[in-house]
């Protein structure tokens, strides 16, 4: 089977691990610069060209999209599908999971946990806004921040209402969030393929620091998860259509809530905190479903 990665660096620890296990099992498998992608659409056969040479079909692409590029990466994985070439991420399940808002908006729809969520346009009165969250201290998120950039707690009103008046003379669309002490500045990285759960962590910050990103000094676990958290981690990744996804849950008196769900989810923390093979059951489970009726469905969402 040919695979593709969609990777602007081969070096990168998710990309690289993949590409071995692919190879491990006798695929033929390759990495593609996403942005060194030009896309054909003025021909009845739709094609990509890739450093000059029209691309061969591939059987499977691995989108590996950065934030940076969601756009231009989600035009790529179109093209693909236009193709009929079987891809892991689709681009709708992407757009979806790459749009905060939306996202929240999908979860909150199919009645799953959530932080208190405000978000407006016009926010003259900003102690409105962090009422409706339930009052301070409150977390404040950039919506096109990523690694736990752009996330900021707030302490007081007064401190809540300086950051959003700074994001405001930016211009910067945010979203104030409820924030659950009871967490203790960890949350739990679920890493779902399919309609399981296959690998868990909890991330807890560094000293001083309420983020719990690994990329932010925090620390990872293995973790046993509860049924109910197995149960809420794979209802979000379907609620986005993302067959691949890591969601991150926190933990509350009043149960698991979601933070986010990660459609390019990263390989090194969670591999090495669990010592689960991750990139190899995705493998398998691109072998599983590349011919399956699924793959070929288009999806209207």
């Amino acid at each position: 089977m040919k695979i593709a990665i969609l990777s602007r660096n081969p070096d990168l620890y998710s990309t690289s691990r993949l590409r071995e296990e692919a190879e491990k099992k006798s695929h033929e498998c390759r990495v593609i610069d996403t942005l060194k992608c030009s896309i054909d659409i003025t021909t009845a056969n739709p094609a990509i060209w890739y450093t000059g040479e029209k691309l061969e079909r591939q059987d499977a692409i691995i989108p590996r999209i950065g934030a940076s590029i969601t756009d231009y990466g989600t035009a790529v994985i179109r093209q693909f599908e236009m193709m009929d070439t079987y891809c892991l991420v689709g681009s709708i399940p992407l757009g979806r999971s790459r749009s905060k808002l939306r996202a929240l908006q999908l979860l909150a729809r199919k009645g799953l946990g959530m932080p208190a969520t405000g978000f407006a346009h016009d926010v003259h009165n900003t102690r409105q806004l962090i009422k409706l969250v339930g009052g301070a201290p409150v977390v404040v998120k950039l919506l096109e921040g990523t690694q736990g950039r752009g996330v900021v707690l707030a302490e007081t009103v007064k401190a809540a209402e300086a950051v959003i008046d700074a994001f405001t003379e930016l211009k910067a669309d945010f979203l104030v969030q409820e924030f659950i002490k009871e967490a203790g500045g960890s949350d739990v990285r679920c890493f779902v393929i399919g309609k399981r759960v296959v690998a868990a962590m909890e991330r807890t910050s560094s000293p001083g620091e309420f983020r719990s990103n690994l990329h932010r000094g925090g620390s990872a676990q293995l973790t046993k998860l509860s049924p109910t958290e197995r149960r809420t981690a794979v209802k979000a990744a379907q609620t986005m259509g993302l067959d691949v996804a890591g969601v991150d849950l926190i933990r509350s008196s009043r149960g698991p809530l979601v933070l986010e769900v990660n459609s390019s989810p990263g390989l090194r923390g969670i591999e090495e905190a669990t010592g689960v093979n991750v990139a190899g059951k995705i493998v398998k489970y691109i072998e599983d479903n590349v011919d399956s009726p699924r793959s070929r469905r288009k999806d209207k969402g």
